[in-house]
């Protein structure tokens, strides 16, 4: 089927889609210096979620008056990086979710460029899986296509980080699709607006006028709730809004509806603003998200899967690879057919450790998967997909795999402890600080100029 064939690689890592995820496994796994690493990537340029659809990084901190920094080591060179730029603020704990690390995606995705590029990470854009076959030694050839053609790659080790775990998918791992057993969080076309005068809406209430704006309104709103929050663009704003729900992403028939829909939102939302929002009457959409945002498609049953019940008991077992705070953050169409989001928190501002076997696919010997398609449930998943979560996650699994290949471990086998003492030794936090904590090169966390 595939004897046009442009290139046959062999690489030591692989790892397939540059979100947050992707591209932090692909930085851990080329950290050793000594492997070679590829990074595939479908769109023109990595980031995933980060640089399609959103410009905040949640997960940094816990929710509450007293917010606990709990992920460190290499996702904090990201957002050093864009703090040398004078490209970050800290927006407060508002929604919920704890203190936002603000960003100008545009500048991320250049910095994102630069961090795999110093790395030595062999990047690969434009270019999406397509098949996958399994030799006879365990191994596998992975099909990609790009404008060149055809690629097979062959890697003596993979991580799959390509959200809708499209890697295990193809090569059979089982996986449960969001929907089955509980209703799947709805999809979001997120815009941006310029032109909006921040100090005329925040004389005028801010927030909270806007959410008593929002339940008086007859413009036909699809939920009348969401975030709209300032940018690092002056009198720029950016929306977590519109919601899609009752389609499925992986039915290209229904995602292309959804993206229609989300487009057509976007706009109901432009003509409520500028007609009922004051410092909002000049303002216009001066851009939409890359693709809508998909909140879960496929989640992989792993060597542990994650429960709401172990979120909330907020354990750290002694199998722990990254931290997570985050309420349960569930977005879904309420019992009315309204938009709704459902929030959980983790008890007296609690902290909970994800175990390893999480990021491993059931009886996997060279495979790790992460980001949004790790082994969770609906309602764990609903707390543990932050960005900040998901790049702790891709740290760990690059890790993971220079010490699988280096040690001759399988993924299901891999001596755990050995792994944390690698992450402890780049930084991460794998304990629960006693008090508010800061890790990392620069005190960005202390940021708040905007």
């Amino acid at each position: 089927m595939y004897k046009k064939l442009q290139s046959i690689e062999k690489v030591d890592v692989l790892v397939i889609g540059a979100g947050s995820a992707g591209c932090l496994a692909a930085l851990a796994a080329a950290s050793s210096k000594k492997h070679r690493v590829m990074l595939v990537e479908r769109y023109g340029f990595p980031g995933g979620t980060s640089t399609q659809m959103l410009d905040t990084f949640y997960g940094f901190f816990t929710p509450g008056e007293t917010p606990k920094k709990i992920v460190g080591g290499l996702p904090d060179a990201v957002v050093n990086t864009l703090d040398d730029l004078g490209e970050i603020f800290l927006r407060p704990n508002t929604y919920g979710a704890g203190t936002g690390v603000n960003y100008n995606p545009e500048r991320l995705k250049n910095v994102w460029d630069n961090l795999l590029l110093e790395a030595g990470v062999q990047l690969l854009l434009h270019t999406t899986l397509i098949d996958v076959n399994q030799k006879s030694n365990g191994m596998y050839e992975c099909i990609f296509w790009n404008k060149s053609g055809f690629w097979k790659i062959e890697p003596k080790r993979i991580i799959d980080a390509s959200g809708d775990a499209d890697f295990c998918h193809l090569s059979g791992y089982k996986y449960e699709v969001a929907g089955e057993l509980e209703p799947a969080q709805s999809m979001t076309t997120t815009f941006r607006m310029a032109n909006v005068d921040l100090e005329a809406y925040e004389k005028a209430g801010g927030k909270k006028a806007l959410a008593k704006i929002m339940a008086a309104t007859t413009h036909p709103l699809p939920r009348k709730e969401g975030s709209a929050h300032p940018m690092n663009i002056e009198k720029c704003i950016s929306t977590v809004a519109v919601k899609v729900a009752g389609l499925r992403a992986l039915n290209v028939e229904e995602l292309t509806g959804a993206e229609v829909e989300g487009r057509r939102q976007a706009f109901v939302f432009e003509k409520f603003f500028r007609q009922e929002v004051p410092g909002y009457e000049h303002s216009k959409i001066i851009g939409l998200s890359n693709q809508i945002g998909v909140r879960e498609t496929r989640r992989v049953y792993g060597e542990h899967r994650l429960t709401k019940e172990e979120c909330m008991l907020a354990n750290i077992p002694q199998d722990t690879i990254l931290l997570c705070g985050a309420p349960i953050e569930d977005h879904r169409a309420g019992n009315s057919g309204e938009m709704e989001t459902i929030w959980q928190y983790i008890p007296q501002g609690g902290v909970y450790g994800v175990p390893y076997g999480t990021i491993v696919p059931k009886d996997s010997n060279t495979v790790w998967v992460v980001g949004r398609c790790f082994s969770a449930t609906h309602d764990a998943h609903a707390s543990c997909r932050s960005m900040a979560q998901t790049m702790a996650m891709g740290h760990a699994a690059g890790l993971a795999a220079i010490q699988s290949l280096e040690k001759d471990e399988a993924a299901n086998q891999l001596n755990v402890q050995a792994l944390r003492e690698s992450l402890f030794q780049q930084g991460s936090v794998l304990e629960v600080p006693d008090k508010k904590a800061f890790t990392g090169k620069n005190d960005w966390a202390l940021n708040t100029n905007q």
